[in-house]
């Protein structure tokens, strides 16, 4: 892996962590998706098929040092996610560091449509957390308390924060990535270009309505690895 900006340099290990290391001070959401040349977000509906040695390198990084791992419900459904786990290693280096062993996962969920039982939830590691809204049907909020803190949809970043997880990784779906967009809680995007034409289909990495006051934000880094660009923007204040 190389990488280009903001000035060229091989990365072993040590340098790609220290290359998305954060400030653990400042709060923080980040974002970390993957897409094609021509905007694709999945091949066959998954998006597996876009994925890279590199992209999942990164993608490990992140899930690694995050204390939240904030996700929609349909993307852990569709995607078939597991209990969030890490290796033995990374497990030790986070204690040492002061953190919990593993990241907390956080389903966000208006509809309550992840079942109670799905493994995710029932083989988590820690008690996850579930977001919902106050339209969600009585019957399911009961079961899902069950295996689960369950934390209101307003101003959810903001609990999560109040509650500790103070580095929060988000890994979609498009919708949930629109309405954060929306509420301004994006502080990071990590974004991995594959170099893949999907060709046409519905979706991009955010689905929501547009937006009147597009925000700019900062370009931290560059990295390349056969032909894969790896992205980084942040909020203009938290460039370092």
């Amino acid at each position: 892996m190389r990488l280009l900006h903001p000035a060229a340099a091989e990365l072993d290990d040590v340098a790609l962590e220290k290359l998305y290391a954060t400030d653990r001070s400042v709060p923080r959401l980040r974002m970390n998706f993957v897409a094609s040349v021509d905007g694709g977000v999945s091949v066959d509906g998954l998006s597996a098929g876009l994925q890279s040695p590199a992209d999942k390198r990164v993608f490990k990084l992140l899930r690694g040092w995050c204390d939240g791992l904030v996700v929609a419900a349909g993307t852990a459904l569709a995607e078939d996610y597991g209990p969030v786990t890490l290796d033995a290693e990374r497990r030790a280096r986070r204690e040492a560091a002061g953190l919990a062993p593993t990241p907390t996962l956080v389903v966000v969920s208006g509809s309550l449509s992840i079942p109670p039982d799905h493994a995710s939830l029932v083989r988590a590691p820690v008690r996850p957390i579930v977001v919902t809204g106050p339209d969600a049907p009585a019957d399911r909020r009961r079961a899902i308390e069950e295996v689960a803190d369950v934390v209101d949809d307003v101003d959810f970043v903001a609990a999560l924060h109040a509650r500790g997880l103070s580095q929060l990784l988000c890994e979609g779906g498009p919708r949930l990535f629109a309405s954060l967009t929306a509420a301004d809680d994006v502080d990071e995007i990590c974004l991995t270009i594959s170099p893949q034409l999907a060709g046409g289909g519905p979706g991009r990495i955010s689905a929501g309505p547009h937006s009147p006051d597009p925000r700019s934000l900062a370009l931290a880094h560059v990295v390349e690895d056969e032909g894969v660009l790896l992205l980084r923007y942040c909020r203009p204040s938290l460039l370092h």
